[in-house]
């Protein structure tokens, strides 16, 4: 692509997921001299302009920041409406993209001062390039406006779009959250591997390589969750046996449970952050 034709990103926060997003877009030919950062921690601001040479990394939201057409916000929910209440008046011109978590985009919008609000739900898995991002786009938001997100989000994984704000919860409880609860199912296979008296690398291994080729032919198969799951399952064999034993214990309701809890806490940070 020509440069020129490049947009103007502005990064509001500069932690792992805004790291995430600049190195997808400077993979994909993004120029660091069309990129800036808005960071206020000396450490981070210096890890930052080591790694993307040429990006422009600055302290605060200020007249400083060059006009965008795109700013992230990639700031805690705690801190939003600090960070957006001292923003506004420099950016208020842009497309914005919100990754926190619970803010609603009501809240963005009145911190702003702007209808042109995309709010984001990513996860860490971005930061490999395998990330699963949920999207929701306000009625201002304009199909040229659309485009440019998924360029964005693109560089990081896959993309889903919801129509319901608060839907964003469930993205939040399921993907967002989700790899948290794959690494903790990981964690247990590695130790029962352990106990079974395999080494705990060689367990782990093992663990994080099943993950792996289940989840890839779960994604490249048509067939359902369910056909596959039963294709490994024989009664009265060893999947079987495992599996009846989940059962007993009640881990499918348990799990959907904590799912809902996340969810809930997905909504009460709106609630808490957003005012």
């Amino acid at each position: 692509m020509n440069t020129s034709t490049h947009p103007l990103i502005t990064f509001i926060g500069g932690g792992n997921m805004a790291s995430a997003i600049i190195g997808g877009l400077v993979r994909q030919g993004h120029p660091t001299a069309r990129l800036q950062v808005v960071e206020p921690c000396d450490e981070q601001r210096t890890r930052l302009g080591q790694q993307f040479p040429g990006m422009a990394v600055l302290t605060s939201a200020d007249a400083g920041l060059d006009p965008s057409d795109l700013v992230v916000w990639a700031v805690k929910p705690q801190t939003f409406r600090e960070a957006a209440t001292a923003a506004s008046a420099f950016v208020g011109g842009a497309l914005h993209l919100s990754v926190a978590a619970g803010i609603t985009s009501e809240s963005i919008a009145a911190w702003l001062g702007t209808q042109r609000i995309v709010r984001a739900m990513p996860n860490t898995p971005a930061l490999v390039g395998l990330g699963m991002t949920g999207l929701m786009a306000r009625a201002a938001v304009t199909e040229a406006d659309r485009a440019l997100v998924e360029a964005v989000v693109r560089t990081t994984g896959e993309l889903v779009w919801v129509n319901v704000e608060s839907d964003l919860d469930a993205v939040t409880a399921l993907s967002g959250s989700g790899p948290a609860y794959v690494f903790y199912f990981l964690e247990a296979m590695r130790d029962a591997g352990a106990r079974m008296g395999l080494s705990p690398e060689v367990a782990q291994q093992l663990a994080i390589g099943t993950f792996i080729g289940a989840a890839t032919l779960a994604q490249r198969s048509s067939d359902p969750l369910q056909t596959l799951r039963e294709r490994v399952t024989s009664k009265g064999g060893t999947t079987y046996a495992a599996l009846t034993s989940m059962e007993a214990s009640g881990m499918k309701a348990k799990f959907e449970e904590a799912l809902f809890a996340a969810q809930k806490r997905a909504a009460e940070l709106g609630a808490e952050f957003g005012r």
